[in-house]
């Protein structure tokens, strides 16, 4: 298997994760866990896993230049304290729905900043990708559910920050990435995220009932730590030492589809005509802004 179709797993593995837990994370806050606190639980839980997967890798550990301890410190605070807040709260105040077509925009984001901090080439076919993507992910939930009417406008500026936030750290993360290695890297930024995050969820965590959390709620909350926060960054982690940035945003684009999918088996949806068409956009899309990748490694 090519390291090209690798990375392309990986990052598909990473969506489908990331297109339950809009679902699975709605489960938990806030009737069982307040957002900032269940950030808590979600950072300092992934931060152990990374000590401990950091502690048995054979990748060596190279010491970190003085030069970039800002970088890292400021990667903490946009991939791991910042975006996860921003996210949660916002995800709390608004819909699954609205959270999907705000979070779309996360590739946009990128392939600007790229451009600008990166100097990474932008090409016709990149800029035809991510219209084509993003035009067909906002018609897949727009078609027959948007509306921008009622109370969740704090909740969709939290997201959009959030998106912003992320695509930023993609950015700075790829260098470091490239020189320390993921996992030395990642364990690291989740360390200074945890604290980081620590004083704003630690008063939210005092106010949970634990008794009355039932066993699923448990699998959820540990879905979000294993599944969403240490697999998927280790997973973008290793797929950005191969391919731009920008390319790891585009994924974002089969969030939507991989919902649909998703809310089908639950019973939740059903797959229309409509829903099929706008998924073809999507794929495309995606097909278009990581077609021609010159860094992959075969």
């Amino acid at each position: 298997m090519s390291r090209q179709v690798q990375v392309h797993i990986a990052l598909f593995l990473v969506t489908l994760i990331y297109g339950a837990t809009f679902t699975i994370a709605k489960e938990v806050m806030p009737k069982y866990i307040p957002p900032y606190g269940f950030i808590v639980m979600r950072v300092w839980g992934a931060t152990i896993l990374f000590m401990v997967a950091g502690f048995f890798s054979s990748v060596s550990s190279i010491p970190v230049e003085k030069k970039d301890v800002r970088l890292i410190v400021l990667s903490a605070i946009t991939g791991v304290g910042a975006n996860m807040l921003f996210f949660f709260k916002g995800l709390s105040l608004t819909t699954p729905i609205k959270a999907a077509i705000e979070m779309v925009s996360t590739p946009l984001f990128v392939a600007i900043l790229a451009f600008v901090v990166l100097k990474e080439k932008v090409t016709l076919m990149k800029i035809l990708g991510l219209t084509l993507g993003l035009t067909g992910a906002v018609l897949l939930i727009l078609w027959p559910h948007f509306s921008f009417t009622g109370g969740t406008v704090l909740g969709d500026f939290y997201v959009f920050l959030n998106a912003i936030i992320y695509a930023y750290y993609l950015i700075i993360a790829k260098p470091l990435i490239l020189k320390y290695q993921a996992i030395n890297l990642i364990k690291w930024t989740f360390l200074i995220g945890s604290i980081f995050v620590f004083p704003f969820g630690f008063k939210d965590l005092t106010k949970v009932n634990w008794a009355s959390i039932p066993l699923h709620i448990w699998f959820a909350i540990a879905f979000i730590i294993v599944c969403t926060t240490f697999l998927t960054y280790l997973l973008n982690g290793w797929a950005l030492k191969y391919v731009h940035s920008s390319v790891v945003g585009a994924y974002i684009y089969l969030q939507p589809v991989l919902a649909s999918i998703i809310a089908v088996l639950l019973g939740k949806d059903v797959l229309t005509l409509h829903k099929a068409i706008f998924s073809v956009f999507i794929f495309a899309g995606v097909y278009l802004v990581s077609r021609k990748q010159q860094e992959l490694s075969q």
